[in-house]
C-alpha cells in the first residue's frame, strides 16, 4: 500500500505463501542482524520454521561463536528452534581453495552458497523440510541472484526440496533489518565473515585513511557509530 509505514512498530506484514503453500520452512540464517526480521516475517504468516545455522566460512573461530550465539539468543527469545550445524572449516578451505583472491560476489562465494545452502538442503532432506530458504539475501551487500541461483541448485537434487526465492529487501526489509538489530542490540560485524573478506575488508579501509575492522566489540546501537553495516556472508 502506498505511503504505508515500514518501520517493525507500525508495518502491517502481509500473509506469505510458500512454495507449494506448505506450513513448514528449513531456514539457512547467516546472522542475527540479518535472520530476525526473516524470522519476523515467516513468524507472523503462521509459517511453522527450523532455523539452521551453517557457517563454515566465518573467521576466526571467536567470529563464529558470537555470530551463532546471538542468532541463538534471538531464536530463544522467538521459542524457534535453532540448529547448531557443523564448523567444518577444513572443508570451506578445500571447497575454495585456488578463488582465494576472488572479489566479493565472484566466484568464491557461489562455492560458498553452494556448500552452505547442500548442508541445508540434505538436512532438510533427512529431516522431512519440504522448503528450506536463507537469511542471506536481506543484505544489500549480496547479489540476490546469485544466492537463489545457488539455493535453486542445492535444493534440485531432491526432488521433494524447493528453494524459497522471497525477496526479503522488498516493502522495506533491509530497513527494518536494521531498525530490528538496533531494537536487540545485536552484535555487528563489520566484515562480510570468511577471512579473505577480513583480509579485503582491511586494505580497503588503510587504502582510505580508516582504521582495521574491530571484532568482537561493536553492537547496534553501541560504541561505533561509524562501523559499516555489512552483514555475514
Amino acid at each position: 500500500m502506498a505511503g504505508q509505514p515500514l518501520s517493525i512498530d507500525s508495518y502491517h506484514r502481509p500473509v506469505l505463501d510458500t512454495p507449494g503453500q506448505v506450513n513448514r520452512v528449513l531456514l539457512h540464517s547467516c546472522c542475527a542482524p540479518c535472520a530476525g526480521e526473516v524470522m519476523l516475517a515467516i513468524r507472523a504468516s503462521g509459517i511453522e520454521q527450523t532455523v539452521y545455522f551453517y557457517n563454515p566460512n566465518i573467521h576466526p573461530v571467536e567470529e563464529y561463536e558470537l555470530r551463532k550465539d546471538e542468532n541463538k539468543r534471538f531464536c530463544d527469545k522467538l521459542k524457534l528452534p535453532f540448529i547448531d550445524a557443523d564448523y567444518d572449516k577444513d572443508n570451506w578451505f578445500d571447497r575454495v581453495k585456488g578463488l582465494e583472491n576472488e572479489p566479493e560476489r565472484g566466484k568464491r562465494c557461489t562455492a560458498c552458497f553452494d556448500m552452505r545452502f547442500e548442508r541445508t538442503a540434505l538436512y532438510a532432506s533427512e529431516h522431512d523440510f519440504p522448503v528450506i530458504s536463507s537469511t542471506l539475501g536481506i543484505s544489500r551487500w549480496k547479489n540476490m541472484e546469485q544466492i537463489n541461483d545457488s539455493g535453486v541448485r542445492a535444493a534440485s537434487r531432491y526432488p521433494d526440496i524447493t528453494y524459497w526465492t522471497f525477496n526479503w529487501r522488498k516493502q522495506g526489509g533491509s530497513q527494518r533489518m536494521i531498525e530490528l538489530a538496533k531494537q536487540e542490540a545485536f552484535y555487528q560485524q563489520e566484515y562480510c565473515g570468511c577471512v579473505y573478506s577480513l583480509r579485503d575488508t582491511n586494505r580497503h579501509r588503510l587504502a582510505n585513511g580508516r582504521p582495521r575492522v574491530k571484532r568482537l566489540v561493536n553492537f547496534y546501537g553501541g560504541c561505533s557509530a561509524d562501523a559499516e553495516i555489512i552483514a555475514s556472508s
